[in-house]
C-alpha cells in the first residue's frame, strides 16, 4: 500500500492546515488510517484514526476538539483539518494505515506515507 500525502506548511498560532492522504490499491476500504506525528528528538504520537469501512474515530486527548479526521470514498482520500493550531503542534506528521482494529500505537501501523512538516509559529 502506498500512501501519498500533501497539504501542510507554515500556519501562525490559532490559524488552520489541512493535511491529505490518497492510499494506493483495491482493498483501502479494509484498512484504519492514521495521523502520526513526530518532533525531532522525540518518538511518534498518534494524533487521529478512522476506520475505512464504517468511519470509526479516535482521536489524541492534545487534539480533541481542534483537529478532525474524516474521508471522502469518491475521492478515495482521508483528511486531518487542523484548527486552533499551537505551537506544540509543530511536528512532521504522518499518514500511516493497517488493516484490522483501529488501534492508537503507532507500533501497529505497517504503512507509512513520506510525512509532511506542519510548523506553528507563535
Amino acid at each position: 500500500v502506498e500512501l501519498v500525502e500533501s497539504g501542510g506548511g507554515l500556519v501562525q498560532a490559532g490559524g488552520s492546515l489541512r493535511r491529505a492522504c490518497a492510499p494506493s490499491g483495491d482493498t483501502f476500504s479494509n484498512y484504519v488510517m492514521g495521523w502520526i506525528r513526530q518532533v525531532p528528538g522525540k518518538e511518534r504520537e498518534f494524533v487521529a484514526a478512522i476506520r475505512w469501512r464504517d468511519g470509526s474515530l479516535v482521536y489524541a486527548d492534545s487534539v480533541k476538539g481542534r483537529f478532525t479526521i474524516s474521508r471522502d470514498n469518491a475521492k478515495r482520500t482521508v483528511y486531518l483539518q487542523m484548527n486552533s493550531l499551537k505551537p506544540e503542534d509543530t511536528a512532521v506528521y504522518y499518514c500511516a494505515a493497517r488493516s484490522g482494529a483501529i488501534v492508537t500505537s503507532r507500533l501497529f501501523y505497517k504503512y507509512w506515507g513520506q510525512g509532511t512538516q506542519v510548523t506553528v509559529s507563535s
